[in-house]
């Protein structure tokens, strides 16, 4: 990896893909893998309600909360109310969700890491390595956060 400045013109923000999430959600890159590095950063901004479909990555996830109310919930447990400077710690290959809380707009960092999500995939040939699942229900996007 070679020392250089991404500038934030040089990223498009995109609206995430209603295949994998609820609500209106933007993606901004922040950094990508290139041919020195596998970490991926993305900045996530979901609007009230939104939220991921149920996914898991092979190499875990790690989220850090930037500003508003959110929620996150790894599956068989309760869900948690998320805010800014909460880091969630996600293992590899958990099913878990997380987005916006009802009122409230949500912004974190996404970080995961491509090379490890590669190694520890079965298939090489599956570049994201994230493993989406159906969307989350009304009922569990609704429960009290414990």
């Amino acid at each position: 990896m070679e020392s250089k400045v991404i500038r934030a013109n040089e990223r498009e923000t995109r609206k995430a893909s209603a295949d994998s999430f609820v609500g209106t959600v933007w993606q901004d890159p922040v950094f990508a893998p290139d041919s020195g590095s596998g970490t991926r950063v993305t900045r996530v901004t979901f609007t009230p309600g939104a939220r991921t479909n149920w996914h898991a990555h092979a190499s875990g996830q790690v989220l850090y909360v930037i500003s508003g109310v959110g929620r996150y919930q790894l599956d068989g447990e309760t869900v948690q109310e998320i805010k800014p400077g909460d880091t969630v710690v996600i293992p590899p290959n958990a099913r878990h969700w997380h987005g916006a809380a009802p009122d409230n707009m949500m912004v974190h960092l996404a970080y995961s890491n491509l090379m490890l999500d590669l190694a520890s995939s079965q298939s090489a040939t599956d570049l994201t390595a994230t493993h989406w699942s159906e969307p989350v229900t009304d009922a569990d996007y609704n429960a009290t956060p414990g």
